[in-house]
């Protein structure tokens, strides 16, 4: 900068330090003082007229400084007098000029070290907010199991004096299904292939315990397609569907199917409605709400989740873009 500043201007070394070099290592040292001292100790504690008065004294120092180098020095170099006293008009203007030269490095050190801090400030912000994310997904993941087993838990015992031996085949197939709530679902996302095992062998734990009059069909993605999906999002609708869409008296149905178009997974669920007693108070509907909650969290404005009640049919319409 200095050079080019002095474009066509006599190069002389004593012109280049009087002109550039001196104010250079002054407008370096406020800079610098500012930078890592007095912005954190003054301005971003609020203590604004400190701040101002010990710039405008070191401003003011430096200006008289810069003033007697090069009238002790340079003097017949720039063409000024040694003993001039700076009174008139000129030496007004010359020390606006000079004061406005020594704001830029004062203005550039704030503007540097309030983005540095709006930054650092901002990084933070992300990564309490990553955490508390992470705490809440967490938080309804372990929800989620207790919920999961002591429904089947309910539905175990209530095979054990109708069908002892379908009891003890349930409870086997309860502990595979724990051993992969407990062990392969802590991660943020997981195959859908394996969810897709564990959504069929929870099926086959349920048809254990409906009569004969239930039917229940499934359809799933047979070849293996790689996505990945966040774990335990689909189970809470399959409970959903036996808990409200099987009658021990009526003919019932449930139909499940599962398809994958679009970089989406789209999931259908439908079964009948047979509503609970008043005075049946097995089940919270905490299963769906957590459902919902970990759909905001996990896939804000990537999912679509609609419920429909006709003609006694229930129905269930999940979309998840997996990209």
């Amino acid at each position: 900068m200095p050079y080019v500043l002095s474009y066509g201007q006599s190069q002389e070394i004593n012109r280049i330090i009087a002109h550039f070099w001196i104010p250079l290592v002054l407008y370096a040292v406020i800079f610098y003082t500012n930078y890592f001292v007095l912005i954190d100790r003054f301005l971003f504690t609020k203590k604004m007229w400190q701040f101002v008065g010990v710039n405008f004294v070191m401003i003011a120092m430096f200006i008289t400084l810069k003033e007697q180098i090069e009238n002790n020095f340079f003097a017949s170099l720039l063409k000024k007098p040694a003993n001039d006293d700076g009174n008139g008009p000129p030496f007004k203007m010359f020390l606006y000029i000079q004061m406005l030269s020594y704001m830029a490095p004062l203005l550039f050190s704030i503007a540097i070290k309030t983005t540095k801090r709006w930054i650092q400030t901002e990084s933070e912000r992300k990564e309490a907010a990553h955490i508390k994310l992470k705490s809440e997904l967490q938080h309804l993941h372990y929800q989620l199991q207790p919920h999961f087993f002591f429904n089947s838990l309910n539905n175990i015992y209530a095979m054990v004096d109708i069908s002892p031996d379908r009891a003890k085949t349930s409870i086997h197939s309860l502990s595979k299904l724990m051993r992969y709530m407990l062990y392969e679902t802590n991660v943020e996302s997981i195959l859908l292939s394996k969810e897709i095992d564990f959504m069929k062998k929870y099926i086959d734990l349920m048809k254990l315990r409906v009569s004969d009059k239930t039917v229940v069909n499934y359809s799933f993605p047979v070849k293996e397609t790689g996505i990945k999906i966040a774990p335990l999002l689909f189970i809470s609708l399959i409970e959903n569907a036996f808990k409200h869409g099987v009658s021990a008296s009526k003919e019932s149905l449930i139909s499940i199917d599962m398809s994958y178009s679009n970089n989406k997974v789209i999931f259908v669920i439908e079964n009948n409605n047979f509503p609970k007693q008043t005075d049946d108070k097995s089940g919270s509907g905490i299963g769906l709400q957590n459902l919902i909650k970990r759909l905001e969290l996990l896939y804000l404005n990537k999912y679509e989740f609609k419920t429909t009640l006709k003609d006694e049919c229930f129905s269930v319409l999940l979309e998840i873009e997996t990209t």
